[in-house]
């Protein structure tokens, strides 16, 4: 009787230790008050999770609004610089379609890849010199009243004041140009001939000399006329349906000679692919679409230059120009 009165006593008290072990583990939520002083007291519950939320949510938008304005600002790629000496230095892109399907018609003449070629070694100095003497005999008869003059061997057309005159019908050529000067500019039209053929592998007797081919110096004189404002981004097919390919030699030095006065290709992605004009420096490229492009501004000095053109279609030809042709009638 004694033994069982105890086991059953035992029981009762082991039942009301398992109680207070739960009521213990089971305590009332905190009131608002006592948050606060727990907070208080031991600082606010840890809010990790958000906390990473919102430095990721950060991080995205600053990479966006970086990607946004790096993406909008121009950039700028050396095709040649005037420091440099290239040899044939080229850059493809893709061919305008328009311009791929006229040129596909005419066999013999379609380039293997569209695009610009810059090379150093075509003309040499002495050469170029003998040209821009040349150039500034000519354009010494004329020369436009605002920042752009040019002198067509082939036409006669001089810029003079606001207008174009002939000048084999306005002056004596004979006492401005010998037949040495026409010899030199046939002959470097042909050199140049053969290595637009060469760089884009075409036949050289598949390409024909086209107007206007003529001298250019650039001044930092304000535009009178549209034909100043030679900074304009343009096309030379859509100017001149007769291009195919464009070439030019620079007869002048950038930053030693004239200020300004580069030549940009502007390209998709806000690229500016630039050449950098050097003296006897030849660069050649498809005329159509892919090669959108301007000259910049020229800031100070004088730039010259010979844009140099030729057409894929024969009937679209020009012949070469001598003193006997042109001399003036009397």
């Amino acid at each position: 009787m004694t033994n069982s009165t105890t086991l059953n006593k035992r029981k009762v008290q082991t039942k009301d230790q398992s109680k207070n072990k739960e009521n213990y583990h089971q305590k009332e939520p905190l009131t608002a008050s006592e948050e606060e002083i727990a907070d208080s007291r031991f600082g606010p519950l840890p809010t990790i999770p958000k906390q990473r939320i919102w430095t990721r949510i950060v991080v995205v938008l600053g990479t966006l609004v970086i990607v946004y304005f790096t993406s909008n600002q121009d950039k700028t790629v050396h095709l040649a610089k005037f420091r440099d000496s290239v040899n044939n230095r080229r850059q493809d892109v893709k061919c305008a379609q328009d311009y791929l399907d006229e040129v596909s018609e005419f066999k013999g003449c379609i380039p293997a890849n569209c695009g610009r070629v810059v090379m150093d070694h075509v003309i040499t100095l002495e050469e170029a010199d003998q040209l821009l003497d040349l150039a500034s005999r000519g354009l010494s008869l004329g020369g436009g009243s605002g920042g752009a003059s040019i002198l067509d061997l082939h036409s006669g057309a001089l810029s003079k004041d606001d207008v174009f005159v002939d000048i084999y019908s306005s002056f004596d050529i004979a006492q401005t140009f010998t037949q040495d000067d026409f010899a030199l500019y046939i002959r470097l039209r042909r050199k140049i001939q053969e290595a637009v053929a060469m760089m884009f592998k075409i036949q050289s007797n598949k390409l024909y000399l086209t107007k206007p081919t003529f001298f250019s110096r650039l001044t930092s004189a304000k535009p009178v006329t549209p034909h100043d404002e030679y900074w304009h981004p343009h096309v030379d097919k859509d100017t001149y349906k007769s291009f195919h390919y464009t070439s030019l030699v620079y007869l002048s030095n950038y930053g030693t000679d004239f200020t300004g006065g580069r030549f940009i290709f502007d390209d998709p992605g806000n690229i500016s692919t630039i050449v950098e004009p050097k003296k006897g420096r030849l660069s050649v490229f498809t005329s159509g679409k892919e090669n959108l492009h301007r000259v910049e501004r020229v800031e100070s000095g004088t730039r010259f230059a010979i844009t140099v053109s030729f057409t894929c279609s024969k009937k679209f030809a020009i012949s070469d120009p001598t003193l006997e042709s042109k001399k003036k009638t009397t």
